[in-house]
């Protein structure tokens, strides 16, 4: 297991090597470069000059990258040109409401999936299973931006039981002080999940009813229900958890949208405004961020999945 960890360890320090290059090759990689973006196209060139010799655009790549790793390093992400507030603090107060809210979609999409899966896979293609196939991809294929919107218009503007609007405050107290609010945003997040959830929890069960422990199980005079919640669900969640870390940058862009629909206070509506205004420095902020927590998400799915699962375990000794 350790060496499995350093191994995994050591590939994720590389990625993320790499995704600072990309990171940084995508502000060079701007139409006319930094300047051009950030000043706009009108800019005159006196004012490109200023503005790379200010920002150190007027050196070498390699010296730019070297300046801008030992920034990282230091959690400099640069600053904001429209709010001008550094682009860690405004990360730093944006991130842990869009993980409230990503957490929240998440665990409530599982307590559906999971189950479901479960109850599709012991009715594999029967009437029921079929039904709920149909809602699952009609759930799967619909855009979040529409399946937001249509919640809206169901539940704030013909009912009127919940408010439009997410919960407006500064504070994660504050979030869980107006749950009402909160209920919506939480939704459209769940719904888009529970889909691709359950599909992969009703093939991993169809998988494991298969198989020979299942059937010695049985032969040995344990109850379906059982064999189902205690020898079959735990192998059957060992793809669920892996799935889990590698849909980390699904649940974020799903996150960009749901925020801005509801105008969530979090990093995806931060990541919008700051693409209505050319605000560079927060876009690659967030872009960063975004990759590392998709390669720690994926450190952690490994990791989760070699704990659960003793075969995988077997496989990297």
């Amino acid at each position: 297991m350790t060496r499995f960890l350093a191994k995994r360890i050591g590939q994720a320090i590389v990625v993320i090597f790499f995704v600072t290059v990309i990171v940084f090759l995508l502000l060079h990689s701007v139409p006319g470069g930094p300047a051009h973006g950030i000043l706009g196209p009108k800019a005159s060139p006196q004012a490109i000059a200023e503005f790379n010799r200010e920002h150190g655009f007027d050196k070498s790549l390699f010296q730019q990258y070297w300046a801008y790793l030992s920034e990282l390093f230091h959690g400099d992400l640069g600053e904001s040109y429209t709010l001008n507030q550094s682009v860690a603090s405004l990360i730093g107060q944006r991130i842990p409401k869009t993980l409230v809210l990503t957490g929240l979609s998440t665990l409530v999409a599982l307590l559906v999936a999971i189950p479901l899966g479960v109850w599709q896979a012991r009715r594999r293609k029967g009437l029921a299973d079929y039904a709920v196939t149909t809602l699952v991809f009609v759930g799967y294929a619909t855009p979040v931006f529409f399946l937001a919107l249509i919640l809206v218009i169901v539940f704030t503007q013909k009912t009127q039981l919940l408010p439009p609007q997410a919960p407006q405050t500064q504070s994660i107290a504050g979030l869980f002080a107006d749950s009402r609010a909160l209920i919506l945003p939480v939704l459209a997040g769940a719904i888009a999940t529970v889909a691709a959830f359950s599909r992969y929890m009703r093939s991993a069960v169809l998988d494991n009813l298969a198989e020979d422990y299942v059937r010695t199980a049985r032969a040995k005079g344990a109850s379906e229900r059982r064999v189902v919640w205690l020898h079959i669900m735990r192998n059957s969640l060992t793809p669920i958890i892996a799935m889990l870390g590698y849909y980390l940058p699904v649940l974020f862009s799903g996150a960009l949208v749901i925020e801005s629909v509801f105008n969530y206070p979090g990093m995806g509506l931060l990541f919008w405004n700051a693409a209505q205004t050319s605000d560079y420095p927060i876009l690659l902020g967030a872009v960063l961020v975004i990759a590392l927590a998709t390669v720690i998400g994926s450190l952690l799915a490994d990791v989760l999945q070699a704990l659960v699962d003793p075969r995988v375990r077997g496989a990297i000794r």
